[in-house]
């Protein structure tokens, strides 16, 4: 008879011999954390040595920190955009890598409101998908027997598009999902998603979202975890079982698939699944017609041990949402990347979203961070930045990376807080995004623009005379999708011209003008993916924003130093505009954009 053994490592018993040896990878990367960003910089500005970017700065084959930390500046997109451009109009020469870059990595954020382009190579799939290889050993330990069902779980690509010089350029995810990493990827019983690989590569949102959940349907009692990238597509998805429950189960029943969905690779990956089921399809109406929703989740699916969803940053805000719809399943966020680069995981995934600490893996890239207070004045030149092994717990500081595909000194822009390390790695808690006002999915929307698409749309105003003297916002999560709400406070004119409120069609006209103004990543997100809805100005009455600010200096802050926050999330803050609220508008059709511009 066969003697199961156990290993243990030093973050827990491995559930096998391939868990064990991912955990002492882990395990000697973070022991050695230091020596291992040493190993990883000297790769780096050895390989690209010979490039027109490290040439620029002279630092004659050099590869120790000193040298690099005393010669290479500290650097934002805007100031690599001149070298970005020549790469995406086709120059092939090294300027920023000496391997050829492969593609374009997009994400939201360009002062131009623009998305950014980020060079990649090939290799960094390989990195990537080796953190990919992490998370599960370490779930491991946390949730025995994920080998002995399926995950449900709601990917999508987005759109993508070439620049002059040829090369692709889209998100990070849909470049994994499209590489043969993940299409070719080998069996994994802990890795058995329902999704049909098809459905997941379908550039129609609603065929792809509509076969993934019919698989999860048909494989209801096997699903042991529900999750998407972000909370945000997991509540799309709970918005369109609401929606669509009914066609849906009358496929079943039938055993014959919508002639909504018409990609061809999609019904097939179906055929072979979709069989006559009256039992399941009535289950389905029993539990969806009533119109109780508290609870969905382990309803449609009971097995399910966890949600897999990243509820950290501006995620927060669909916690108690999410905790509704699954009848308060413990939420796993498992990992921590960005377009830029993948950075680490979580070494303690199962605990409460509040407690979330990412543990940075050294071997990803070389890390630097820059203590919040200087990132806050604006004079750093880098001498100030901190090695990864060196931060100090409960303090606070600006991510700083330089990655092994051209990126030197990077200020990716998010705000870190060290809670603690693993061995000689610290671990840090995401706090937020430099600068971001507004998030519902992956836009992000920041002071400057929002000033600029509230200007845009006052002008619509002018006939009327009528102008904006005050306005805040908030991300509203109350519906799905989540949407930009705009308070708005109006100084109409009496004594001159028309001098009266302008009607509902001009403030929907001012709605879109906002949309309008707004950048390219919230614009896809409201036409292609539907992640958004539709932007709402809410007017308020004369004098609201006195009022808000009497109630802050009731509780402490100072007349003399007080501005209007431009955005809020305190309870009682929107509880009081909300009180004030004399009209409601929103954009009366979808603002433009298209997928064909990589520039």
């Amino acid at each position: 008879m066969a003697v199961e053994t156990t290993t243990y490592t030093s973050l827990g018993p491995a559930a096998d011999e391939r868990d064990e040896e991912k955990l002492r990878f882990i395990d000697e990367m973070t022991a050695n954390a230091d020596a291992v960003q040493k190993k990883v910089l000297a790769e780096i500005l050895s390989r690209n040595a010979e490039t027109e970017y490290l040439q620029r700065y002279n630092l004659g084959g050099a590869t120790d920190r000193a040298t690099f930390k005393a010669k290479i500046p500290m650097v934002t997109y805007e100031d690599l955009q001149p070298e970005i451009q020549r790469i995406a109009n086709g120059d092939r020469s090294p300027i920023l890598s000496a391997y050829p870059i492969s593609e374009f990595l997009t994400s939201s954020g360009t002062s131009a409101g623009e998305r950014k382009l980020m060079p990649t190579i090939k290799e960094e799939l390989d990195r990537r998908q080796l953190l990919y290889s992490l998370l599960t050993p370490v779930m491991n330990l946390y949730v025995r027997g994920l080998d002995k069902g399926k995950a449900l779980y709601f990917y999508f690509v987005k759109s993508e598009t070439r620049t002059p010089g040829g090369l692709l350029a889209r998100p990070v995810l849909t470049s994994y999902y499209k590489s043969e990493h993940f299409k070719s990827r080998p069996y994994d019983p802990y890795n058995v998603i329902t999704s049909p690989t098809p459905a997941i590569l379908c550039a129609d949102s609603f065929q792809s979202m509509y076969v993934q959940m019919l698989c999860g349907l048909l494989h209801r009692l096997q699903v042991l975890r529900v999750g998407a990238v972000f909370a945000s597509g997991l509540l799309r998805a709970i918005r369109f079982l609401q929606l669509h429950w009914g066609e849906l189960a009358r496929d079943i029943a039938a055993g014959s698939l919508s002639p909504k969905i018409t990609d061809p690779s999609v019904r097939d990956s179906v055929a072979d699944v979709l069989k006559p089921n009256t039992e399941l399809a009535e289950f389905i109406r029993a539990e969806c017609s009533t119109g109780e929703w508290a609870g969905i989740v382990t309803r449609m699916w009971p097995n399910t041990k966890y949600l897999d969803v990243i509820v950290t940053g501006a995620m927060a805000q669909y916690i108690p949402t999410l905790e509704y719809y699954s009848g308060g399943l413990p939420m796993a966020c498992t990992m921590y990347a960005s377009s830029e680069c993948y950075f680490g995981l979580n070494l303690r995934p199962m605990c409460k979203p509040s407690e979330v600490s990412y543990t940075i893996m050294p071997n990803m890239a070389y890390f630097e961070f820059l203590p919040l207070d200087l990132a806050a004045g604006g004079a750093c030149q880098g001498e100030e930045l901190v090695d990864l092994a060196r931060v100090e717990v409960g303090k606070e500081y600006e991510l700083v990376i330089t990655t092994y595909a051209g990126l030197y000194r990077y200020r990716v822009g998010d705000i870190l807080r060290v809670t603690s390390f693993h061995n000689a790695a610290p671990q840090f808690r995401f706090v937020r995004r430099k600068n971001v006002l507004l998030s519902i999915e992956s836009d992000k929307t920041d002071e400057a623009e929002l000033q600029k698409a509230v200007e845009r749309a006052s002008e619509l105003l002018e006939p009327w005379n009528a102008t904006v003297v005050e306005y805040t916002s908030h991300a509203s999560t109350k519906s799905i999708p989540g949407h930009y709400v705009v308070y708005w406070e109006l100084l109409v004119k009496e004594s001159t011209g028309e001098g009266r409120m302008p009607s509902g069609e001009v403030m929907g006209r001012c709605c879109l003008a906002m949309e309008e103004a707004l950048n390219s990543v919230y614009r896809q997100s409201r036409v292609a993916d539907g992640s958004i809805g539709a932007l709402e100005i809410r007017v308020v009455r004369g004098g609201t924003f006195e009022e808000l600010m009497d109630y802050a200096i009731s509780r402490g802050a100072s007349i003399n130093q007080y501005k209007v926050p431009r955005c809020v999330n305190f309870p009682p803050i929107l509880d009081l505009l909300d009180s004030r609220v004399v009209s409601t508008h929103f954009s009366p059709t979808l603002p433009t954009w298209s997928p064909h511009r990589a520039t």
